[in-house]
């Protein structure tokens, strides 16, 4: 007997394109298109300047899981990873092909879904678990341990419109944890939150994980879902491009990615997407480079990378300066490169310069990184891009003893010099 059967899913959509007409149309074109286009559909026509395309988000994917299985989905943004979990929870239909659950199945596949703005926090862990199909009984058992772990005694009988957003996620994620559906579905919510939330998260996962329950986790958090895995599976260009161990798909998906990543080397920051409005574009491009001077984005263990920021100097200011942020895959610092720690760079002439920095040895765990770029003076941030880049660290000898510490015991590579007497 299978959990989920998984057999020639298809999911199509329909994608609407602009014509290639350029320029601005003036307000008379746009209301008399506008006032004619329910006489074109009445008459089957579509706009001259309009056309679609069938676009399959997923395509003839097929697999099984077994009972108390617990299965990892990696893949880059857009390969149809959310897809594939929204079809598995029913919230969409499949184009193609079925799908069979055994069992009732509990989704956490945003912050809050599922989540009635107006009740009270008190209400909506009732309603989720009578969606889940749980008597009051079976709610009540683990209502205590919901509320515990969600933090949120206070607020309890709010209206969760009121919440915080962290206040939000950790009632969401409590209530899809704790209410012990037969399958659990969990996309990226162990990325949001702080800290000591995503360890409690991780934790948390760990213990529904080895406590019988199936369950299918999407996460870019390659060490955690391959920890938390019994099997990967590897979803790209809307397939399953490979399944096996977590170790083996990683290996390979990381051995990609790298060839894809080294087309970033080079980052324009001046309209890049993950800036805040309420920020002036002052940082203008991010460069990488190897340590034989080249463009790139994958470096190994104990090599060098030279970072290059180039940026305008807000008018008016004495000192700025300018910093990089080392991040995890979930967003948890690692550590900072900035010129705040060298205040000689902050009198630099002109108001277009170029940061310059030797990031050497690299001494950080194999895997990937982002990097979050921020320009600020005394007073405050002048301008911030979160995640700004990405870049892979590459297993090496760094030692030359043929092996690396474990991942586990941190994402940092410590050096000491040992002796024995």
């Amino acid at each position: 007997m299978t959990a989920i059967r998984v057999a020639g899913l298809g999911k199509s959509y329909q994608v609407s394109h602009a014509g290639q007409r350029r320029g601005y149309r003036t307000l008379r074109e746009t209301l008399v298109e506008t006032a004619q286009a329910p006489l074109r559909r009445l008459r089957g026509r579509r706009s001259a300047a309009q056309t679609t395309e069938e676009f399959w988000a997923l395509k003839d994917v097929s697999f099984d899981v077994a009972p108390g299985e617990v299965v990892g989905i990696i893949g880059n943004n857009g390969a149809g990873k959310s897809t594939l979990l929204k079809i598995l929870s029913r919230i969409t239909k499949p184009t193609t092909g079925r799908v069979v659950l055994n069992g009732r199945v509990g989704s956490l596949l945003e912050v809050g879904t599922g989540f009635h703005p107006e009740l009270t926090g008190r209400e909506n862990i009732y309603l989720n678990g009578s969606i889940l199909g749980m008597s009051q009984k079976e709610i009540d058992r683990r209502f205590d341990e919901i509320v515990a772990f969600a933090e949120v005694e206070r607020f309890l009988d709010t209206p969760v419109k009121r919440y915080s957003s962290g206040m939000y996620v950790r009632l969401a994620f409590a209530v899809a944890a704790h209410l012990e559906p037969e399958i659990l579905i969990v996309d990226e919510v162990l990325a949001v939150g702080d800290a000591g939330f995503q360890k409690k998260c991780i934790q948390r996962m760990g213990e529904v994980a080895h406590g019988g329950r199936t369950v299918i986790l999407v996460s870019h958090d390659l060490p955690m879902v391959g920890k938390l895995s019994n099997r990967l599976i590897w979803i790209k260009d809307g397939q399953v491009h490979q399944t096996g161990r977590p170790a083996e798909v990683i290996d390979a998906y990381q051995s990609h990615a790298v060839q894809v990543v080294q087309q970033e080397a080079v980052v324009d920051l001046s309209s890049h997407p993950n800036r805040s409005r309420r920020y002036t574009p002052l940082l203008k491009q991010l460069r990488l480079f190897g340590a034989d001077g080249r463009p790139a984005s994958a470096f190994p263990v104990g090599g060098r990378v030279d970072l290059e920021i180039d940026l305008r100097r807000p008018s008016g200011v004495a000192e700025t300066y300018a910093s990089v942020d080392i991040c995890d895959l979930g967003g948890s610092p690692v550590g900072q490169l900035s010129t705040e720690t060298h205040p000689l760079l902050g009198t630099t002439g002109g108001l277009d310069c170029t940061y310059c920095c030797r990031f050497e040895p690299i001494l950080l765990m194999p895997g990937e990184y982002t990097l979050n770029v921020r320009l600020g003076d005394m007073e405050d941030y002048r301008d911030v891009v979160m995640s700004a880049a990405r870049f892979t660290v590459l297993p090496a000898d760094h030692f030359g003893s043929g092996r690396l510490p474990e991942r586990k015991f941190g994402p940092v590579v410590l050096c000491g010099e040992w002796t024995v007497n």
